[in-house]
């Protein structure tokens, strides 16, 4: 089920069905654009109701870049599970890694924050991503990280 930019992207709601992530940690609001087993397009829309920008920072408001990643790493998540097939199994992705992180560029409210990800690496349950995330084409960081897919603890 292989998506380019002609078909109908992912809405929220299958984005829900393929994450486990809620609110206040869903980062990924739609999919753009997924190509199975290779790369994924997502967007997260940030608004100054985000729960973090009552504390970075107060009359700056800046998305921290780690959230950045995470919302890279939910893309990626989305990109597995989809790849693999699991979407409504409960299997989880958990962070293994990250590696080479950058911040290039402040993330504020009002922003669109696009998501690109992409395979660099598979094995049977761990997986490797190279991730950018940016604003109006503009690099605002990026990073490679590792993921493992698992069942959910008992």
């Amino acid at each position: 089920m292989s998506q380019d930019s002609s078909a109908p992207a992912y809405d929220i709601q299958r984005i829900l069905k393929a994450l486990p992530h809620r609110y206040p940690l869903l980062l990924v609001d739609r999919v753009k654009s997924l190509e199975l087993g290779d790369r994924i397009h997502a967007v997260k829309a940030v608004t100054m109701n985000e729960q973090f920008f009552q504390g970075h920072f107060p009359g700056t408001p800046i998305m921290p870049g780690v959230l950045q990643i995470e919302a890279m790493a939910q893309a990626a998540a989305i990109l597995g599970i989809e790849t693999l097939e699991l979407a409504g199994t409960g299997k989880l992705v958990f962070f293994m890694g990250i590696e080479n992180a950058k911040f290039r560029a402040p993330v504020t409210p009002g922003c669109l924050l696009d998501l690109e990800v992409e395979f660099l690496q598979k094995r049977s349950r761990v997986y490797k991503f190279k991730g950018r995330a940016s604003v109006e084409g503009k690099t605002t960081s990026e990073a490679e990280f590792t993921a493992m897919i698992a069942d959910p603890a008992a």
